[in-house]
């Protein structure tokens, strides 16, 4: 199951040019600079942007084809903006309603209920929306998409608006959405750390057009791509937590490389996180060091390495079939002999549980 979009909309400044197939399931990232485009694309998917030759099929739902244009108010979707849009006039509880009338009972697939319950916003249910933070109205927003009982969740950079503490708030709500409900969602945002937490697919997108589209580990890896270099290029991966050490109070995850030793946390065995690792706290040696604080080590093969301006140098490597960069001096690559095929060992400074 994918969706297939193909649209061309002209602009002032730039002409959205995109023909794209992305996974019907999970989270695909539109990402890229302001002004690129992601909007324009998304309002399209939506039908709010017409485009009189576009294409768009979810899945088996065709939405648009030559002649064939299904209105905005009658796809069943759920639209987060960029502002919560909330009916000033109304509750909580009332402005979810609303778009529940909306759907026939036959075709709720989240539950009223199960939309509150999963944004934790009962306690807001009979104020008004002024009497609400910006995180608290997004939530509101984020439920009230979701009781419409879409098919697919179009997100605006539904975090933009808010300050780094209300962000931080959101985020874990839209991990739960990914864990807890089969429903696809397109996010469009220009924030890395966002879509390094929440992304399994990522399109990249530039002057309205895609320039790159793939499994997001892959995309973050590729040596061709702008998010592999710079200070924050980094590693994403999944592990899976495989004990945990009372005496020291440390927590060991596994994932197809080795094993990880964090500081302990308070997770289920066999329980699945998302992890990162920044380049620049990769560095490499050629044989397995013992007499060292760095607990983290694990054999890899230099898979690529090209400059990094003129004193640097990232090198992708293939750790038990994972991805990951590290970033070094260009004399360090160079007494090291680095070259493709070569055996290494990666040490992980530090690591970043993302869910």
């Amino acid at each position: 199951m994918s969706i297939q979009a193909r649209f061309k909309i002209p602009r002032r400044d730039f002409t959205l040019d995109v023909d794209m197939q992305i996974p019907a399931r999970g989270v695909s990232a539109i990402f890229g600079p302001s002004g690129c485009g992601k909007t324009t694309l998304l309002r399209a998917m939506a039908g709010i942007e017409r485009c009189d030759n576009g294409y768009l099929k979810i899945g088996e739902m065709m939405w648009q084809d030559g002649d064939h244009f299904v209105p905005t108010h009658q796809r069943p979707m759920g639209y987060v903006f960029q502002e919560a849009s909330l009916f000033s006039h109304l509750n909580v509880r009332r402005n979810l309603e609303y778009g529940v009338k909306r759907v026939p009972s036959a075709e709720h697939r989240v539950s009223l209920e199960r939309a509150i319950e999963l944004l934790d916003i009962a306690p807001l249910l009979q104020r008004k929306a002024h009497q609400l933070s910006g995180g608290e109205r997004q939530r509101v927003a984020i439920a009230r998409a979701l009781a419409v009982s879409p098919k697919i969740l179009l997100m605006d950079e539904p975090l933009s608006a808010l300050d780094q503490a209300r962000k931080q708030e959101i985020l874990p709500y839209l991990e739960s959405l990914h864990d807890e409900l089969d429903i696809p969602v397109l996010y469009v945002s220009h924030a890395p750390d966002e879509v390094a937490r929440l992304a399994d697919h990522l399109v990249l997108l530039e002057e309205g057009k895609v320039t790159a589209s793939g499994p997001i580990g892959e995309m973050l890896t590729r040596l061709d791509l702008p998010l592999a270099h710079g200070s924050d290029a980094a590693a994403l991966f999944q592990a899976q937590v495989a004990g945990h050490d009372d005496k020291f109070d440390l927590t060991y995850l596994e994932f197809p490389g080795g094993r990880f030793t964090v500081t302990r946390k308070d997770l289920p065995i066999g329980h699945s996180v998302r992890l990162r690792v920044t380049a620049r706290d990769v560095s490499l040696t050629l044989q397995h060091q013992t007499d060292t604080s760095i607990q983290n080590i694990f054999a890899a093969t230099v898979d690529e390495l090209i400059p990094e301006g003129s004193a640097q140098v990232v090198v992708r490597l293939n750790c038990g079939g994972v991805p990951m960069l590290a970033l070094l001096t260009r004399k360090s690559a160079t007494t090291l002999e680095l070259k493709p095929g070569k055996q290494v060992y990666v040490q992980a400074k530090s690591v970043a549980l993302l869910s």
